[in-house]
């Protein structure tokens, strides 16, 4: 491989035979074997980091592939040149990392030893290092519900999406807060304490034995159907549609209430607070079950004043204009949007004003390198709005804010409506699921050997198993349809298939009596099968760190999934309590306990439990 640097420090291969014993990776083992001899022979100064490695596509012969390409510039050469002199160093200086190599147009396709593969055995999967280079600190905001109307299934894929997102953060060395907007004021809020005062006859979440997010929410529905017999009544008496719904007697109380709760009116004021309890009552409780939580909790109510102070600093800088009418906006068509008005004529603020003082508030609280808003679709250009305020206000967090995107959930029927009673709500949903659980569960028979307790508690695994992960399993930023039967079959790309592959290998390994401990690695020869299995399991870390960098735990959930997959092959095709010799009884026990961890530990990061036994 051209001139040898004879003077390298002697330490060079024993710092890597170390790197190799505790750094889990192979590709970082490969990337790191790559730098060294390049940098050696080269005289160059290459990062690890700087090496781009790949799995080997599946039509070529080899397990990891370098990409030679970003390497051609700096060091001068040509793909074959380079390919072959770093292919034969590789397994010169490395043989027992690196067995053969062949070479296809740019691309270093690497085989790696049966011996290599298998120290992957070696460490413990809480020694997995998932972490990133750089920690940040990265606040992300999810489920912000409407005090008006209980959780549904749209709030179900934006709670578990940013749970979700939070724990893979947190997986790879990020310091990460758990923060919720809750939208408790405005006319919405104000409809359903007006229905609740015309309909409910002092009806309470105890006197009527309903939780009490579901009692405000079915008052909000009772409104919307009261305002449409008065619009058509309207309608009829020849006015058009726009005046009807602004004149309805019953839109004209929910805007006197309004204007009553901004001026502080008693009344009105201990109505509120007495309905919103029984929302947050009901709230917790589902928030509970499914597993949510936050470090702080935001209230419109408290902070729909912020922002006003950035108006001023905005106009002073430029940045914000004011109309003749006293209105002010700003203009963002230089950036391919439109003008964007930021205070009314009256001197009230707009949603995009308060998310501004919001911005402002959460940094005080938590100094943010990252402000991840879950936020659906709807408000992409919201999002788009906001951001371009803060950057060109040049506040210190602008660069920071990331619009975690998500498409809409619909069912087989079409789109959820909740004015109209058509929503899907969350606590039904769940319940549905565990139903489901429990149907298909006692059909295949694997209920036997169970109290009634544990049964109970197996049903409400699966079931929410089955419902997060049908939700995460998709990329964020498509739409989806939920189907409940779908998302709980033990046989396809579900929760359910995975946590069924967890128990098989849990009561195998209960049944050979296996206690993990550290593998002593041997020459064995690797099965293809075998092979595959450990190659993935070491491509754990990359899996969380990739769908931490893109914002995606769906990446999570496919690597779980191909992973429950594979491991089911291999079962298939090999013989583990009776395999042909106690070796390679001893690898295959091996492999299946650390297949069992690495998905308990993915799964964990999607909020999903695996049952011992199922």
């Amino acid at each position: 491989m051209g001139s040898q640097n004879n003077a390298a420090p002697v330490y060079e291969a024993l710092l890597f035979t170390l790197r190799q014993i505790f750094c889990m990776s192979l590709v970082y083992q490969i990337k790191e074997a790559a730098a060294a001899q390049l940098n050696k022979v080269y005289g160059k100064n290459l990062s690890a980091e700087s090496i781009t490695v790949n799995e080997t596509k599946p039509e070529f012969e080899g397990d990891y592939t370098i990409v030679l390409f970003s390497l051609l510039k700096p060091l001068g050469k040509s793909p074959d040149v380079l390919g072959k002199e770093l292919g034969e160093a590789l397994m010169q200086q490395y043989p027992e990392l690196v067995t053969d190599y062949n070479l296809i147009k740019g691309f270093l396709n690497l085989t790696l030893s049966d011996a290599a593969v298998q120290s992957f055995l070696r460490t413990p999967v809480d020694a997995l290092n998932t972490s990133l280079p750089q920690a940040k600190r990265i606040i992300v905001e999810y489920s912000s519900p409407n005090t008006n109307k209980p959780l549904h299934l749209g709030h179900l894929r934006n709670i578990f999406l940013g749970w979700s997102m939070a724990e893979i953060l947190k997986a790879c060395g990020h310091d990460v807060f758990k923060t919720c907007i809750v939208n408790d004021r405005g006319i919405h809020i104000c409809k359903s304490m007006i229905a609740w005062k015309k309909f409910g006859n002092g009806a309470t979440p105890k006197s009527t034995g309903t939780k009490g997010d579901h009692l405000v929410g079915e008052y909000y529905v009772q409104f919307n159907n009261a305002l449409k017999k008065e619009v058509d009544a309207l309608i009829a008496q020849g006015k058009s549609k726009e005046e009807a719904e602004k004149e309805a007697p019953v839109m004209q109380e929910a805007a006197q209430m309004l204007r009553d709760w901004e001026g502080g009116d008693p009344a009105v004021m201990d109505l509120w607070k007495a309905m919103n309890s029984w929302v947050y009552a009901g709230f917790d409780e589902t928030y509970k079950r499914i597993g949510a939580d936050f470090q702080k909790t935001y209230y419109e109510s408290e902070t729909y004043l912020l922002g006003k102070v950035f108006v001023q600093q905005g106009l002073d800088a430029g940045v914000l204009y004011k109309k003749e009418d006293g209105s002010v906006w700003i203009d963002l068509t230089a950036d391919g949007l439109d003008e964007k008005l930021l205070l009314r004529r009256d001197g009230t603020s707009v949603y995009i004003t308060q998310d501004l003082g919001l911005a402002q508030k959460k940094y005080e609280d938590f100094p943010y390198d990252e402000s991840i808003y879950v936020i659906g679709d709807e408000q992409n250009y919201h999002m788009k709005v906001l951001q371009l305020i803060l950057q060109k206000l040049q506040l210190p967090y602008a660069q920071g804010v990331h619009h975690l995107s998500y498409g809409m959930v619909e069912l087989p029927t079409g789109r959820m409506k909740s004015r109209e009673g058509t929503v899907v709500d969350a606590d039904d949903i769940v319940a549905e699921m565990v139903k489901v659980a429990a149907e298909h569960t006692a059909a295949l028979g694997k209920v036997e050997g169970f109290t009634d307790d544990e049964l109970k508690n197996l049903y409400e695994t699966i079931g929410l198993g089955a419902l997060k992960f049908f939700l995460l399993r998709v990329d964020p930023k498509k739409k989806m349809i939920f189907n409940p039967e779908e998302s709980i079959d033990f046989h396809g790309f579900t929760g359910a298939f995975v946590q069924y592959t967890y128990a098989r290998i849990q009561s195998m390994l209960r049944k050979a009596g296996f206690e993990s401990n550290q593998y002593a690695v041997s020459s064995i020869h690797l099965e293809k099968l075998e092979k595959q299995l450990l190659l993935h399991l070491d491509r754990y870390p990359a899996a969380v760190q990739q769908a931490a960098t893109e914002h995606n735990p769906s990446v999570v959930a496919l690597y779980v999934f191909n992973l429950a997959r594979l491991f089911n092959s291999f079962y298939n095709q090999h013989s583990v309590l009776n395999a042909e010799s106690e070796k390679k009884k001893t690898l295959r026990l091996h492999i299946s306990g650390l297949t069992g961890e690495v998905i308990k530990k993915g799964m964990a990061l999607l909020g999903i439990q695996v049952p011992e036994r199922m």
